[in-house]
């Protein structure tokens, strides 16, 4: 009789401990056949890799010197023989600043909001996990960020700090760290209190333990995907704080820059003018569309 109780009680204990794995696992399989299912987000997913290829290439696919150009040739218009793209008002290929300068704009597009994801989420769920004096703490310092919009944010911030790549990469760091902050905290709140998280405590696990095995997995999903619409956003702030002298330097690749450089032009070669503008746009729309479908993926009520 002892011999098959123990062997009941250890094969539900086994089934109790696959139950967790299987709902994960169907719930990611959810997830991949949602994402299937949406032609637009993989249609963006695929445009995005493509234009990653194409930048992370550009020393070897590129055609020319980025920073090589002649006064002989500036200007030419798009589709000039051996000048796909035309050339810009140096002289240079426009086709090859345009990978190189995807580099650096996909760069101050997604480095910034790494740095926020990993600082702002983790500040965000001790903030909604803790609760009490450091929930206050934390999120009253997060109010006087919001006190300004995004923008002036991070054209003060750039001011303060003079141009450069890296006082770019900063101040978009902090202007995103607050929102990131904010969306893990409320995340955070919402799952703190759930019947799981009551057990793990009555279990006896440690705040460190229920935080890593139970917590985490529950809100790093919309965190994640909260971060892949900021990039976007990041990516415009860095163009327009390039555009305005406050983000990366000539001689340097970049669009923002490279709209900035070509305006006098725009009555000369309009469509020249465009082209990093329709990269910028292109790119961004992709990763909102991006973000827009993971969030409907994930979403477990679809």
């Amino acid at each position: 009789m002892t011999n098959a109780t123990m062997k009941l009680a250890a094969a539900a204990s086994h089934t109790l401990s696959e139950k967790p794995l299987q709902r994960q696992e169907s719930y990611w399989q959810g997830v991949r056949q949602r994402l299937s299912q949406d032609p637009l987000t993989i249609a963006c997913g695929v445009i995005l890799l493509l234009l990653l290829v194409a930048i992370v290439a550009a020393p070897w696919v590129a055609p020319a010197d980025p920073l090589q150009g002649s006064m002989l040739r500036r200007l030419k218009p798009v589709g000039t023989p051996g000048y796909l793209l035309g050339t810009d008002e140096l002289g240079r290929d426009m086709l090859t600043r345009l990978l190189y300068g995807g580099r650096l704009s996909w760069f101050l597009g997604i480095t910034p909001v790494l740095i926020a994801l990993a600082i702002g989420g983790s500040l965000g769920i001790l903030a909604g996990f803790a609760g009490g004096a450091t929930n206050m703490l934390i999120m009253r310092t997060t109010d006087v960020f919001y006190a300004f919009p995004s923008v002036l944010l991070a054209v003060a911030i750039s001011g303060a700090l003079g141009p450069g790549i890296a006082n770019a990469m900063l101040a978009l760091s902090l202007v995103f760290i607050p929102q990131m902050i904010r969306i893990a905290e409320s995340t955070t709140t919402a799952v703190r209190n759930l019947d799981y998280i009551e057990s793990a405590r009555a279990s006896g696990a440690n705040a460190l333990t229920i935080v890593r095995v139970h917590v985490l997995p529950n809100v790093l999903a919309p965190i994640v995907v909260y971060a892949t619409s900021l990039i976007s956003v990041s990516m415009i702030l860095a163009s327009g704080l390039s555009f305005l002298g406050l983000g990366t330097r000539p001689p340097d690749a970049e669009w923002g820059l490279m709209l900035n450089t070509l305006r006098t032009a725009i009555y000369d070669q309009p469509l020249l003018t465009m082209l990093p503008g329709i990269c910028i746009f292109m790119t961004s729309i992709c990763f909102n569309v991006l973000s827009d479908g993971l969030r409907s993926a994930m979403d477990v009520k679809n």
